[in-house]
């Protein structure tokens, strides 16, 4: 299972890159499999404030449905409109063209690191 070097991670199996003050936003590959086929996907609207933790959206799945966490403190500046419109690319692009929300950092986070995730997972 890929679990990039070059990304942190939560607990919550999403991933984030952090470019300068803005956060790139996604769920795992881990999280993607357990998931399974992805159908539908709920994010936070442009202009939100994300408090780290709380609910932001969800990943609804032919399985069940996942909540999406926010991994930091920050306000949304984008939101993946190809996601939305095509929920399957989590499943086949979970840590490229399935990202979910860019946030600006208001703080940075605690966050795992790839081997710290790998562990919680248990690779």
């Amino acid at each position: 299972m890929s679990v990039p070097s070059d990304l942190q991670y939560t607990a919550e199996h999403e991933w984030v890159r952090l470019e300068g003050d803005v956060a790139t936003v996604g769920i795992t590959q881990y999280a993607a499999d357990a998931l399974g086929d992805v159908v539908y996907v709920d994010l936070p609207k442009v202009g939100a404030s994300v408090a780290s933790g709380a609910i932001v959206g969800e990943v609804e799945s032919t399985k069940s449905v996942g909540e999406l966490y926010a991994p930091l403190n920050g306000e949304v500046v984008e939101a993946n409109q190809a996601v939305v419109d095509a929920p399957e690319t989590i499943n086949s692009d979970p840590y490229g063209e399935g990202w979910l929300v860019k946030i600006r950092v208001a703080e940075t986070p605690a966050l795992l690191s790839a081997d710290e995730y790998r562990a919680l997972i248990g690779e």
